[in-house]
């Protein structure tokens, strides 16, 4: 459980190229030090998500990447639509219909309707910050289809004070999470298929290859990252990723296999590397 690079997204559904408070971060921790960089578009950031892996890979490095976003949804969720209790087939599902442009338009919002017509009712998925409403995409919070929660096992483990992560199914709204969630998994299953045998998903698969991708919650260190912002006057996006970047790249391999040993593994909803963890993560940051 070695890494000679950690690196942190902090990923953005936002509409349009956007730099700055709400907008793609990605930092990188290494012997050398920790850089960051701000990313106006979806496709530039997988561009430059490219280059790392190929990077690191050409120089025979071992590299954690963290990504600000779930992996996985609520048990019952990804069977009911894809038809296997498996979160990849989920990321392979989204990957085949979700699209996007060079300026940072996609259609997440009619995927998300489409998601919703395999479900009774008006859910899961809801919030629409257009004023152009989607069919099928309703924007307030409806009851939820039988059988599926609101929260998955991992999210409840990792509330804390200045953590308390929301559900995938709030697509607008403060601190909704599921567009990023259908944003950014096509490009990291995009990612996987590139680098096919060099690139595992924790905790769907074992985080033995070149490059591990894990799912991050930089909130963990939301006091550390205020005291960090209140010093610095950095933008908090950069604040997490970069201390989040750095403590984990400090971890040694014991507390770093602390970090992998999963409580509650449950294959559709995965687990935010971290999660009851965040002490040590606070120490090491």
């Amino acid at each position: 459980m070695r890494f000679d690079r950690v690196a942190i997204l902090d990923w953005s559904a936002a509409k349009g190229p956007k730099r700055g408070k709400d907008s793609i971060w990605l930092a990188v921790a290494a012997p050398q030090g920790c850089t960051a960089h701000n990313i106006a578009t979806r496709p530039a950031a997988e561009a430059a998500l490219t280059a790392l892996i190929a990077d690191s890979l050409a120089q025979n490095h071992r590299l954690l990447l963290g990504a600000d976003f779930a992996f996985g949804a609520p048990e019952g969720f990804v069977a009911r639509l894809t038809g296997q209790p498996d979160a990849l087939s989920w990321w392979g599902w989204l990957a085949d219909r979700v699209t996007d442009t060079p300026g940072n338009v996609s259609n997440y919002r009619q995927i998300a309707a489409q998601m919703n017509s395999a479900f009774a009712g008006d859910g899961p998925f809801w919030g629409n910050g257009e004023k152009i409403p989607t069919p099928g995409l309703p924007r307030l919070k409806p009851v939820l289809p039988p059988g599926l929660a609101t929260h998955r096992a991992t999210d409840l483990v990792a509330r804390g004070p200045g953590a308390s992560p929301k559900p995938i199914w709030q697509l607008a709204g403060a601190g909704a999470v599921g567009a990023q969630v259908l944003t950014g998994v096509p490009v990291l299953e995009r990612l996987r298929q590139r680098f096919t045998g060099q690139v595992s998903v924790w905790p769907f698969e074992p985080p033995t290859t070149p490059i591990v991708l894990a799912e991050v919650y930089p909130s963990l260190l939301a006091a550390v990252v205020r005291r960090h912002v209140a010093a610095t006057g950095m933008v908090a996006d950069e604040a997490q990723v970069r201390l989040l970047a750095a403590a984990l790249h400090r971890l040694g391999p014991t507390e770093m296999k602390r970090l992998f040993t999963l409580p509650h593994p449950v294959p559709e909803e995965g687990w935010i590397l971290g999660a009851g963890h965040a002490a040590l993560l606070q120490a090491s940051g």
